[in-house]
């Protein structure tokens, strides 16, 4: 299974959303479609819970229903089911990711304000240790965490199989590359980064983007590997644009500008909850513009 794993981390990691009903609660048909567009798509690697899955505005019931929705719409996939919060909880999570079938786990980049290289070691090695039948993928975030930690916690952990690298500093994360061997290392800043993640290590990247459009990702995937730096490039500037009001004000229409697409498709509806909000008149119309564009 983690040689399973591994594989599917060398390709496009899909970061399912999740989507509400008229009731605020999780509308499990729609997460259903949802992930049936993907695996129709090609894509064969899930994220449910991740930050594009509202993770942090889910509760451990909803975050389990994620999972098994997740499991059930694609029983083919690798599904790599995000966890995180304080490490009981994180360590909660992974068992049941593990209960339901999941092949690994995504541990978000924990969010306690003061944090040691060897606290972030020993939070994660007690989630891998927990689970040591699944993958574990660190989800760094910080350009604190040190090419110790990272070695520390493989050396303890052989379970920990792949890095989201998510600090939009490509050669901090080639250095780290080149010195921190044995996980494969994905680009955690989906397609707007991917490009210049790759010559340093890069083998796969995690995209909400998929979500909308599998084809597209797959695409400027198969072409960086290929090499084919101008197709690449191609392929990157037509979807530059929704990755760019997606990252608009540091973030906030990260998701928004994502569900509202699904919901101009008729996939999903488009409701995200607080501290974020729905996309208005203007964005909506430059996301029909841009569904157009990726047709």
């Amino acid at each position: 299974m983690i040689d399973e794993v591994r594989e599917a981390l060398r390709g496009v990691v899909a970061v399912t959303v999740t989507p509400f009903d008229d009731g605020d609660r999780i509308d499990e048909p729609a997460l259903a479609a949802v992930v049936e567009r993907l695996t129709r798509g090609g894509v064969g690697a899930l994220t449910p819970n991740g930050n594009t899955g509202e993770f942090y505005s889910l509760d451990d019931d909803e975050l389990s229903r994620a999972v098994a929705v997740t499991r059930r719409a694609a029983p083919d996939a690798v599904v790599i089911a995000g966890v995180g919060h304080e490490v009981r909880r994180a360590v909660r999570l992974a068992r049941d990711a593990a209960r339901q079938g999941c092949q690994a786990v995504m541990v978000h980049q924990p969010v306690h304000p003061y944090q040691s290289e060897a606290g972030w070691t020993a939070y994660h090695r007690e989630i891998a240790q927990a689970v040591p039948d699944l993958g574990v993928v660190c989800y760094v975030r910080s350009p604190a965490v040190t090419e110790r930690a990272l070695r520390d916690l493989l050396r303890e952990c052989p379970n920990v199989v792949g890095v989201k690298y998510a600090v939009p500093d490509p050669v901090a994360m080639a250095v780290l590359a080149a010195a921190v061997e044995g996980p494969v290392w994905l680009c955690g800043l989906a397609e707007t980064w991917a490009p210049f993640f790759w010559p340093g290590g890069a083998e796969g990247f995690t995209s909400g983007l998929a979500v909308i459009a599998p084809e597209r990702s797959l695409e400027l995937h198969a072409l960086l590997r290929a090499g084919d730096r101008a197709g690449a490039a191609k392929v990157w500037r037509l979807l530059k644009p929704i990755e760019d009001l997606r990252a608009r004000n540091g973030g906030e229409h990260n998701v928004s500008a994502v569900k509202e697409a699904l919901a101009q498709l008729g996939v999903c509806g488009r409701a995200v909850r607080p501290p974020m909000t729905e996309l208005t008149g203007p964005d909506r119309q430059m996301v029909s513009d841009i569904l157009r564009t990726l047709a």
